[in-house]
């Protein structure tokens, strides 16, 4: 495949009847994905200044997919941001990104006023139902900038990761290749468009003919619900973090007996756990588990492993795999590479390298270089590789971790925590099992305040520090301290309160 794009409409000539998009409610065909992107295409190009970004609002919806399509045909790059993102976080992310328009599939919040101009739910159906005049397009292609994803920052302002076509079609067609996806597979669509672990379903599924089935928050959210729902869906290709797995795992039922249509399963965005592994291996005896690994700024993962018996025979720890073929994973330490085996930093060079984050040169230039002329990329992950090109994870080198698959900087919490009216001072640390991050757990030094009870406290707390960042960065614990320890050079003493609570 030579273009994202050109691929996904090729089907729609080809198969204009195959189904694209299943809900439990709507079924979408790849010939009204084409009409409907195409329709949206023509409106942006008459309608929008080229170069800046449009940002897509919503959930899972259909709309959502044609959005993206149709701002990318008309030669714009799209960003994503899920509904129930924090008013807040919706600002600084404008603040950033300098949109040229909103598509608002869910209805955009009356709370921030603008100046860009915004597309109603109503005003995107009749763009996508209307006949526009044809015209020429001119795709995003190349190095030109496919999407935007938005992840924490350290300052408490996100960053924006820079995909362009070359680096998606990088990793749509290594995943098409080295997971054993066929033409017209059903994939689960369940991780939100904003969060990068969605592209894993989205791209692979479009360009080989196979359906997007999303499964709602509501669903997700109703236990009963979700394994009444699960077998009907026939599922072929799961996509998820391991987290939802593991929620998955709790019932009994799960398993290929009762759910026999699942073939291949994918996992990435935190670690996949020996545990977890294993009961996958005794439940689905007939389907393939892959463990693979990357984070947001080489496009989505650039490493496999199917996970056997003989695997967790062989490691203590789940592999994150091998490397895809047009990649290079260096092992650093500092500005040197280590010697064979060693242990280091994890350094990422090749074609899903991103360009970098948006209007953000200082944390680029600190985090994106080359090497040989080549993008590379630091991804503060320590790890080693193997004489044989197996890449082994051995956990965080700084203050970033991975909860539930969302990757959070716990300095970004920090920054929001210490703005809360509540608190003097604070800072938020991970609680580790198996070597995985369970919970949050926030240390705060408090201002005088009238609560008679430290969970009252909590709560007021947690709910003022809801309004400004996503409800899985709000910490699980609170620990009410008079003072925060300090290091030698009076910074607070993270490591050793991560010491303490891993104790």
């Amino acid at each position: 495949m030579q273009n994202i794009i050109e691929a996904i409409d090729k089907l729609a000539s080809e198969k204009p009847e195959a189904v694209a998009y299943q809900s439990e409610t709507e079924t979408f065909s790849y010939q009204i994905l084409r009409q409907w992107s195409n329709s949206l295409a023509y409106f942006l190009n008459q309608h929008v200044a080229a170069e800046k970004p449009i940002v897509v609002f919503g959930e899972l919806e259909f709309e959502m997919i044609a959005s993206f399509l149709g701002s990318v045909k008309s030669g714009h790059a799209y960003i994503p941001i899920e509904s129930n993102t924090p008013l807040d976080r919706i600002q600084l992310i404008l603040e950033v990104a300098q949109p040229a328009m909103i598509l608002s599939v869910l209805p955009w919040p009356a709370e921030i006023p603008l100046e860009i101009p915004v597309l109603t739910p109503t005003d995107l159906a009749e763009v996508f139902n209307s006949e526009q005049e044809p015209i020429e397009l001119q795709p995003v292609s190349e190095d030109e900038t496919f999407y935007i994803i938005f992840t924490s920052g350290t300052t408490g302002v996100p960053k924006g990761v820079q995909i362009s076509h070359k680096n998606l079609l990088s990793f749509t067609n290594w995943d098409l290749k080295d997971f054993g996806i066929k033409t017209g597979m059903r994939f689960l669509s369940q991780a939100p468009y904003s969060f990068d672990l969605s592209v894993m379903s989205v791209y692979p599924a479009l360009c080989s003919g196979g359906t997007l089935v999303p499964v709602e928050k509501s669903v997700i959210n109703d236990f009963k619900k979700l394994f009444e729902f699960l077998p009907k869906l026939a599922l072929e290709v799961w996509v998820s973090t391991p987290s939802f797995i593991d929620i998955c795992l709790m019932e009994k039922t799960f398993d290929g007996e009762h759910v026999p249509s699942l073939k291949i399963f994918q996992f990435c965005g935190e670690e996949l756990t020996r545990k977890t592994a294993k009961e996958l291996l005794t439940r689905f005896p007939n389907a393939k588990i892959f463990n693979t690994y990357g984070p947001t700024e080489a496009t989505v993962a650039m490493t496999q492993i199917e996970v056997t018996d003989e695997l967790l025979t062989t490691y203590d720890r789940v592999p994150i795999g091998y490397i895809k073929e047009d990649t290079e994973v260096l092992i650093y330490d500092g500005d040197q590479e280590v010697s064979e085996g060693e242990a280091g930093e994890i350094i990422i060079k090749g074609p899903s390298v991103s360009k970098g984050y948006m209007h953000n040169p200082e944390k680029t230039a600190a985090a994106f270089f080359e090497i040989d002329g080549v993008p590379a990329y630091h991804t503060g992950d320590a790890g080693r590789l193997h004489v044989d090109g197996l890449l082994l994870y051995e956990g965080r080198i700084d203050f970033q971790v991975k909860l539930h698959g969302f990757r959070i900087e716990l300095e970004d919490i920090d920054h929001h925590l210490e703005k809360v009216s509540y608190v003097k001072q604070a800072t938020v640390v991970p609680k580790y099992q198996n070597h995985k991050v369970q919970q949050l757990v926030a240390y705060v030094v408090v201002n005088d305040n009238d609560f008679e009870k430290a969970y009252q406290l909590t709560k007021a707390i947690k709910e003022e520090l809801g309004e400004g960042v996503m409800e899985y960065m709000i910490p699980q614990k609170f620990i009410y301290v008079e003072h925060l320890p300090l290091t030698a050079n009076g910074k607070i003493d993270r490591k050793r309160l991560i010491n303490e609570v891993n104790s």
